[in-house]
């Protein structure tokens, strides 16, 4: 389950993304999360998703 908090998700993601996951897509794959619905929650408080760096910012 993911948190609901947007900065306590955010922190969540890029967490996993540093650690387990060489992309935002395998994540949601394998978390079976809805990937639009993660990057519109983050976007509404300023994050934005760097593929390059595989985190959110």
């Amino acid at each position: 389950m993911l948190p609901k908090d947007p900065h306590m998700l955010a922190s969540f993601l890029n967490l996993k993304l540093r650690d387990f996951y060489p992309s935002l897509d395998a994540l949601c794959e394998d978390l079976d999360a809805d990937k639009e619905e993660i990057l519109q929650k983050l976007k509404a408080e300023e994050y934005e998703y760097d593929p390059q760096r595989n985190q959110f910012v």
